[in-house]
């Protein structure tokens, strides 16, 4: 039997990630040789993989990533957020943005196919850090971007890494291009335009909204303040020239009401339409980067400030850890009184 020294437990323990009572345990069952152990380490790993399939990862962190003309946001899954700040999950976050930004796959098949520094692909790479770690992880997505030569990317990570964004914008460098990326991790934009928005999805907003201007409404009823006016529109996409027209002529109406000179109104007008614009814009101002009020300037929205720069966005994407997935929830009282029934019926 081959002797089994704490030289040939270190180097199994680099190429394996092993930990040393697993390394010793691997090389002792396959006789010192290292190859074998590593083979039997990896199908005890995917073992223990496959054990922990079944559990929610909802924790975790995003990667970044910028090759070229191509950058990469992904999101990389734990149980929990002690193990995302171990050093091992997240140097395989950030190889893996490096790995899918370098090698542009089209899907998580193609993805989890590529192959790493270490030499292995990126799916095994999970699953021996499954192995390793003690905790289920799991790639959950990733966004590849492309840009031109003219164009620059904004990078940015937000909260410890739990939010990634990558922007693509045209005319401006890449600080101006950060600086849309920190706005898009603060307010959350889902797309670009308002264009990209469903026409059902505008209305169940808009519907949204109105409720919860009723609701406000009956507590300024309480104490004798005025009603709010509900509102007709969500989007721009539901604001037609038809519309547009009814509304300058209302305010032109309502300036004659009271009394304004018809020689001040080119004056008035402009800024009653911005609010018009602004009131009846409130859906795409929640999902949408260009209509949003831009954090930097709160005097434009990101559009406006954009234009007054001769720049223009093009596209981003932007992860969160965890949105999206369920997670479960722990009733202690519901455990404990389970615990204590079950008791009682031995």
């Amino acid at each position: 039997m081959a002797e089994i020294t704490a030289k040939l437990v270190k180097e199994l323990r680099e190429k394996s990630g092993a930990g040393v009572m697993d390394a010793k345990k691997a090389l002792v069952e396959t006789d010192g040789d290292i190859e074998k152990a590593i083979e039997l380490l990896r199908e005890k790993g995917m073992a223990k993989a496959a054990k922990k399939a079944d559990r929610v990862a909802a924790e975790g962190l995003t990667g970044v990533y910028v090759a070229g003309n191509f950058a990469a946001v992904v999101e990389v899954n734990a149980e929990t957020d002690f193990v995302a700040k171990n050093a091992q999950f997240v140097d395989l976050v950030n190889e893996t943005a490096k790995v899918i930004a370098e090698g542009k796959p089209a899907n998580n098949e193609e993805a989890l196919a590529l192959t790493m520094s270490s030499g292995e692909t990126l799916e095994a790479a999970y699953v021996n850090a499954t192995a390793t770690i003690g905790e289920k992880i799991s790639f959950r997505r990733f966004a590849l971007l492309e840009k031109t030569d003219a164009q620059a990317f904004g990078a940015y990570q937000h909260n410890g890494g739990r939010i990634g964004v990558i922007s693509v914008i045209e005319g401006g460098d890449e600080a101006l291009a950060k600086q849309v990326s920190m706005h898009i991790a603060a307010m959350k934009p889902t797309v670009l335009s308002y264009t990209e928005l469903d026409e059902q999805f505008v209305k169940d907003e808009l519907a949204q909204l109105n409720h919860k201007i009723e609701q406000d409404n009956e507590s300024r009823a309480m104490v004798d303040k005025p009603a709010l006016p509900l509102l007709q529109y969500g989007s721009k996409a539901q604001l037609t020239d038809e519309v547009i027209a009814a509304a300058e002529e209302a305010i032109k109406a309502e300036l004659a009401a009271e009394g304004k000179p018809e020689k001040i109104w080119d004056k008035i007008i402009p800024g009653k339409m911005d609010r018009f614009m602004l009131d009846n814009t409130q859906v795409d101002q929640a999902f949408t980067l260009l209509a949003q009020v831009y954090i930097m300037d709160d005097s434009k929205t990101v559009e406006a400030y954009l234009d007054s720069v001769n720049a223009k966005a093009v596209a981003f994407a932007r992860f969160e850890v965890g949105e999206g997935i369920e997670k479960a929830s722990n009733d202690f009282e519901a455990e404990v009184a389970a615990t204590m029934a079950a008791a009682l019926n031995k």
